[in-house]
């Protein structure tokens, strides 16, 4: 990805709002007893698009953003995201994309990861909360909600984010005519 004022901008502006979107409008939506989570598909999104670098500080951002706009304990989001948008990333630089289900599928898997990883960090701290298997329902809802809305996520943000990606430009630049000189060798 080629980073320019521009794209952090781009980056900076999705990412808040997917906040607001998520905090607005998904949290007050309920399927089967879950509601879509769209940050961690954002991150993946993002981490799948950027890298693992680009992935994690994207996570970051958005898991602190949302720790701030939720007032509660600071850091808990932005670790769990920031790990999510790294593995992303490193699944993007150790292989390649070679069906449309591999995000879906990747964001579905990490949104189940970062949902036991939050989870597993809210218990260290000591947080007080009722477990039961109605929890464990809900993250699976979650989980398969979070497939089905990267659908049309990393879509969009791949066409968001098209002038900074570099396969996007390595495809452009084979599809124009060859200079002149180089047809002639």
């Amino acid at each position: 990805m080629i980073l320019t004022g521009q794209i952090y901008a781009r980056i900076g502006l999705l990412l808040l709002a997917g906040v607001i979107l998520q905090l607005a409008f998904l949290s007050q939506i309920s399927f089967f007893g879950a509601t879509p989570y769209l940050i961690p598909v954002l991150v993946v999104s993002l981490g799948l698009l950027g890298g693992a670098v680009i992935g994690a500080v994207c996570g970051f951002a958005a898991g602190l953003l949302l720790d701030s706009a939720l007032l509660q304990t600071l850091g808990v989001s932005s670790l769990v995201l920031l790990a999510v948008g790294y593995l992303a990333g490193r699944y993007r630089e150790s292989f390649e994309l070679s069906s449309p289900l591999v995000p879906p599928a990747l964001a579905a898997g990490l949104t189940l990861f970062g949902s036991f990883a939050f989870a597993a960090i809210q218990l260290m701290l000591g947080v007080e909360a009722p477990v039961s298997l109605l929890i464990v329902r809900e993250i699976v809802v979650q989980t398969l909600l979070s497939f089905v809305l990267a659908i049309p996520t990393y879509p969009a943000v791949r066409w968001l984010l098209r002038p900074a990606l570099v396969d996007e430009t390595a495809r452009r630049r084979s599809r124009l005519p060859a200079p002149i000189g180089a047809r002639a060798r």
